[in-house]
């Protein structure tokens, strides 16, 4: 793995996030109730403060809690509930250690089905089905993993130029057409409500 992406909008963060799985990974796990750019900046700056220029998922699983919750929490927080993150990264990579020997590419590589590879990424803490579809989209649409029937598997988000999520940004315009749809759904979801 080794593109440019966009996500963070940093090219420090979003260099990192084009090279390195885990921090792929821990982006889009970071990527709820905060902007998205925050998100995605959240693995390089775990690295940073960890001494490194990346993750490991055995050295983040073998952590302790309290000192990594803190190491999130420092300001500024890697998130808006730094805490909780904290645990669910720990547990992502523990289960990486567990499953895949601590290699996040192992998800998806040599994996030719994309219903299969959707199942796998189901599987990580932290991914329910729509989560999981948004990655699914994003390896197959800007990382080069492109498994049969993955555009199937990954739903609307699999579609070509949908602009429904982060699968869909790669610079400033396509984040502002992703963040009006997300403000669309936000809206009609209200409108919706009794």
């Amino acid at each position: 793995m080794d593109v440019t992406l966009h996500l963070a909008q940093d090219p420090e963060a979003d260099e990192l996030l084009g090279r390195s799985p885990l921090a792929a990974l821990v982006g889009m796990l970071l990527d709820q109730q905060i902007p998205m750019e925050w998100a995605f900046k959240g693995p390089s700056t775990i690295a940073r403060r960890m001494g490194a220029d990346d993750l490991d998922a055995h050295e983040i699983a073998a952590q302790d809690p309290e000192a990594f919750a803190a190491l999130l929490s420092d300001k500024p927080a890697v998130h808006r509930y730094p805490g909780s993150m904290a645990k669910r990264i720990q547990q992502l990579c523990q289960y990486l250690v567990e499953h895949y020997d601590g290699n996040a590419e192992l998800v998806w590589k040599g994996v030719d089905d994309g219903r299969e590879l959707l199942r796998r990424l189901q599987e990580l803490p932290g991914f329910g089905k729509q989560k999981a579809q948004i990655f699914l989209a994003l390896l197959g649409k800007q990382l080069g993993v492109r498994p049969e029937g993955w555009r199937e598997a990954a739903g609307a988000y699999g579609e070509p130029k949908s602009f429904r999520s982060v699968a869909d940004i790669t610079g400033p315009e396509s984040l502002v057409k992703v963040r009006a749809h997300k403000q669309e759904m936000k809206a009609a979801a209200k409108a919706a409500k009794p």
